[in-house]
């Protein structure tokens, strides 16, 4: 399986979700266990899970990433704000959506009087980095607009809903592209419910980056590389794992912190990691996986398929598109257990 067209399913578009549920518990899910795909709803997993379980969530906080700018001829440019290109979260590496080119020097008009320079023009990834002149997450909280991802389509951008709705109820450290969309199921009520059923909640954090949706360009896996993503496991979630209880990562992106971790063993340390989790991969922690369903051909998609088992996964996302789950961000779930080899 590594191949990119492993990976590739029929998809109509009808089957995109463009709105989250009514109630962010609301969602399906799909329990894929090893001779079936059972229908079930959200709510359901508080009894789904295996017994003392330690349910390990990313507590990533999304940013208003997406910047209106616009230089001083008047042109439009868009900026996606990927990640700090600096300790000090001054200079930002992002995407830029404009006519032509931006150059090394010049300036962009964000707001009241706020002008942003680039400090870096286009690079071999696309990419460019520019500097912002004070407080920069302020100014981001301040104008930034929730990066919501473009197959949802918004004519007017993200409105008030995706404001509340594209972050996890247990959202705390700001740094985020992207959200970790399997958490959006979460609401307080059922973190309690899980707790009084007996489950240990921890957290990790890894900021959701470029790496996590950027497209494969090769149809050879072996040639695809990473873009690193930083990530934090601390002490306290690494004594639980040590308590030996059946891990149950709550998204792919707790997957790769909890799955980092277990090679380099520091903890409250910012890290980075390039780990492409595809099959063949021999997972060291985590046991089960809840999770939305993912774009064909994306790493995301190759992850759950290492963890569960490439026939089950595809053969489970085949039956999803045929019952009608929604798909993507504010999509449907799964729960799927590790497949174990002999």
């Amino acid at each position: 399986m590594n191949s990119k067209r492993d990976y590739l399913y029929d998809l109509p578009p009808e089957r995109i979700a463009q709105k989250p549920a009514e109630r962010r518990d609301g969602s399906r899910l799909l329990h894929v266990t090893e001779s079936a795909a059972i229908d079930r709803t959200f709510t359901d997993v508080v009894d789904l899970l295996p017994e003392n379980a330690l349910l390990v969530f990313n507590n990533i906080k999304v940013l208003p990433a997406r910047l209106h700018t616009h230089k001083p001829t008047g042109g439009a440019v868009e900026l996606l704000l990927l990640e700090p290109a600096d300790d000090a979260g001054s200079e930002w590496v992002c995407l830029a959506k404009s006519s032509k080119p931006l150059r090394e020097g010049a300036t962009l008009a964000l707001g009241e009087g706020l002008e942003l320079t680039v400090v870096r023009g286009r690079g071999s990834d696309g990419t460019v980095v520019v500097a912002f002149p004070g407080d920069a997450y302020a100014a981001i909280e301040r104008y930034g607009e929730v990066p919501l991802p473009p197959y949802i389509d918004r004519e007017h951008g993200a409105d008030d809903v995706d404001h509340d709705r594209y972050q996890t109820v247990y959202a705390e450290v700001p740094g985020a592209v992207a959200a970790p969309t399997a958490g959006l199921h979460f609401t307080e009520q059922l973190l309690e419910q899980l707790s009084g059923a007996g489950h240990e909640l921890a957290y990790v954090t890894l900021y959701v980056g470029w790496g996590t949706f950027a497209p494969i360009r090769t149809d050879d896996l072996s040639e695809h590389v990473m873009h690193a993503e930083r990530y934090s496991i601390p002490a306290r979630t690494a004594e639980l794992l040590a308590t030996e209880r059946p891990v149950v990562a709550v998204g792919t992106t707790a997957v790769r912190a909890l799955e980092s971790y277990a090679a380099a063993r520091q903890t409250d340390a910012v890290l980075s990691t390039n780990l492409f989790i595809r099959p063949g991969y021999e997972f060291q922690l985590v046991d089960h996986l809840i999770t939305n369903f993912h774009l064909p051909g994306s790493t995301l998609l190759m992850l759950v398929s290492a963890f569960a088992g490439h026939q089950r996964v595809m053969d489970a996302y085949r039956q999803a598109v045929s019952r009608e789950y929604r798909f993507y961000s504010y999509g449907d779930a799964m729960l799927l257990s590790r497949e174990v080899t002999a």
